[in-house]
């Protein structure tokens, strides 16, 4: 840890708080998800199928959800706890929160199979909310608010962690140090 004497830090939590929460009106206020975080969110998707294209058929079909928020909660997980960078915490969380919006859209989309898809030509959650697993096609609605407020609210608690960070590192007295990282502050070692 090393003392909290320059606030030179302080930018990038203040930054991302309002990335994320630009991000998140931009995705639950405007539903108007960013393209190429769509496109990893996919392709997230699509590979946690095929690692459990072994599996049972509901947990293979579950796997592409699941991965889509689990990958960046994973993400999020690493970052805080072995590379003791909260910020890094904040943005998993976050973008977990906007996952959760492609997700709770194909969800709601379960009954009518609108959606165009990807990687096959079968809908997860139809079939998932159908007579050939759960049989509960009817909670498809339900299901994708849920989906969508744990969403917002990972979004929220992400902004919420931003802004909470620079506080308790203050009442501290310390900024976090990255294993292997020089104190955040500190001046650069001499050129050679």
């Amino acid at each position: 840890m090393t003392s909290v004497s320059s606030w030179t830090w302080l930018w990038r939590y203040v930054a991302g708080a309002l990335v994320i929460a630009l991000l998140g009106l931009r995705y639950y206020a405007d539903d108007a998800p960013i393209a190429p975080l769509q496109m990893v969110e996919l392709g997230i998707h699509e590979s946690s199928h095929w690692a459990l294209i072994w599996a049972p058929r509901i947990l293979y079909f579950m796997a592409g959800t699941i991965g889509q928020i689990g990958v960046p909660l994973a993400v999020g997980a690493y970052l805080v706890y072995r590379m003791r960078d909260p910020l890094g915490g904040a943005a998993g969380l976050a973008w977990a929160g906007l996952s959760c919006h492609g997700a709770a859209v194909y969800i709601a989309d379960a009954p009518y199979e609108r959606l165009e898809l990807v990687g096959g030509n079968t809908h997860d959650w139809a079939w998932l909310l159908g007579p050939e697993a759960f049989d509960a096609i009817d909670a498809a609605g339900p299901l994708a608010q849920t989906v969508r407020t744990a969403g917002i609210l990972m979004v929220v608690g992400a902004v919420g962690w931003c802004a909470a960070m620079p506080v308790l590192t203050y009442r501290r007295g310390t900024l976090p140090v990255r294993p292997g990282a020089a104190p955040l502050g500190a001046d650069p070692p001499p050129a050679d």
